[in-house]
């Protein structure tokens, strides 16, 4: 892991508009889901022919190990040689740079989550997916099954792959109490002023907004992704004042863990990857989910609609979630696996229970990464929520 490395990408300077997506009204067009936009008509793939070859795969890193970064670590060789699809993989860094990298119609199968995977299906760039052509699709947990990030008007655009909490991390020798609120990274006068590191991705606006449901609940925020006029400016406010405290926004995690173990950061939000490898390193951290719960990520595989290898595409969407190697991935990204059999294949048994992997009411308190869309994903019809574009140019002013 020491050596993987990910390619960062720029900030999307503007997103797309989800509601100005598909032909609502139009036969041509699929039904519109509850997250309030009308995906275009595609079809998903009716039965699987002869593998093409190849397959090219974006992947968060630590999803598609090939060996490269650590020899032990290889998923990959063994699917290629089950299947005959060599695989090309690219890593991305954010969830902004996958959808930027899917759009060029270079990819088949990509792991979105959900703050990437509805801007994919409004834009048609990912298809729907066919579960009877992925028998392991029968064992993936039923709460992750049919979500608002993974399918849309009850058409699965995607195979459910891991989740997981973005964690409240510190350094043990330096922040004493151990914290129980995000208070720490959010208070202005935080006693670690300079030393909090903070995710750098427009998405952050909903720990932001997760935050101040605990803190001002006057100001009804029922879904930290659905932020109309005044809640949305309370949340880039307290970012605002955030920007004095933090000492770094990380995308790499890598780089995270550097600034966690050198001591340039001593406390922010951060993944169960990035805390495993820190603590391996040898710097003494501990990470919680505070009592204002945390936002987090269930990842989905998906199928990119200009795809020209699709069934090795879906030879690999059920490879990936196969009991073993999605044992094998959860295990070394840090994740809860998305398959109930999984568990068993684990090398640390113990790891189901850190990651809750089975826990549905674990599993309900995490506010999940969702794009937000201007039809409020609260429910609300009187007011219009700030969508994607809308946060996007307000992290880019957070930043400064």
């Amino acid at each position: 892991m020491k050596n993987r490395k990910t390619r960062l990408a720029g900030l999307l300077g503007a997103s797309l508009l989800l509601a100005a997506c598909g032909t609502s009204g139009s036969n041509s067009a699929a039904p519109p889901g509850a997250q309030g936009f009308t995906p275009p008509k595609l079809e998903a793939l009716k039965a699987l022919g002869q593998p093409e070859g190849a397959l090219n795969v974006l992947a968060w890193p630590g999803y598609a190990e090939n060996g490269s970064n650590d020899p032990k670590v290889d998923w990959v060789t063994p699917f290629e040689q089950q299947t005959g699809c060599k695989v090309n993989v690219k890593p991305f860094g954010t969830s902004d740079e996958a959808v930027t990298l899917m759009k060029t119609g270079q990819y088949d199968v990509v792991s979105a989550s959900g703050d990437a995977s509805l801007r994919l299906v409004a834009s048609g760039d990912a298809e729907p997916v066919n579960t009877a052509l992925v028998p392991n699709y029968a064992d993936v947990q039923p709460f992750l099954k049919d979500k608002s990030w993974n399918s849309v008007g009850g058409v699965s655009y995607g195979i459910p792959h891991g989740w997981g909490a973005n964690l409240l991390t510190w350094r043990t020798d330096k922040v004493t109490p151990a914290p129980t609120s995000w208070s720490v990274v959010f208070d202005a006068n935080s006693p670690y002023k300079g030393k909090v590191i903070a995710y750098d991705s427009p998405i952050y606006l909903a720990d932001a907004a997760l935050y101040l449901m605990a803190h001002q609940p006057d100001l009804g925020i029922k879904n930290p992704y659905a932020l109309d006029d005044k809640q949305f400016t309370a949340a880039v406010n307290l970012l605002k004042q955030q920007r004095p405290l933090v000492s770094e926004y990380w995308s790499d995690y890598l780089k995270e863990s550097q600034a966690l173990k050198n001591g340039d950061a001593v406390v922010g939000a951060a993944w169960q990857v990035t805390v495993n490898l820190t603590k391996g390193e040898g710097a003494p951290l501990e990470a919680a989910v505070p009592s204002e719960g945390a936002t987090g990520w269930s990842d989905t595989w998906m199928v990119a609609a200009k795809s020209a290898h699709k069934t090795c595409a879906y030879k690999w969407l059920d490879y990936i979630i196969s009991p073993k190697v999605n044992a094998q991935v959860a295990e070394y990204f840090g994740e809860a696996p998305a398959n109930t059999k999984a568990c068993a294949e684990m090398t640390d048994k113990t790891l189901c229970d850190t990651y809750h992997a089975g826990d549905a009411a674990y599993a309900a308190k995490i506010a999940y990464w969702t794009t937000p869309i201007p039809q409020c994903l609260d429910g609300r019809t009187d007011v219009k929520c700030k969508d994607y574009g809308e946060w996007t140019r307000a992290w880019t002013e957070i930043k400064g």
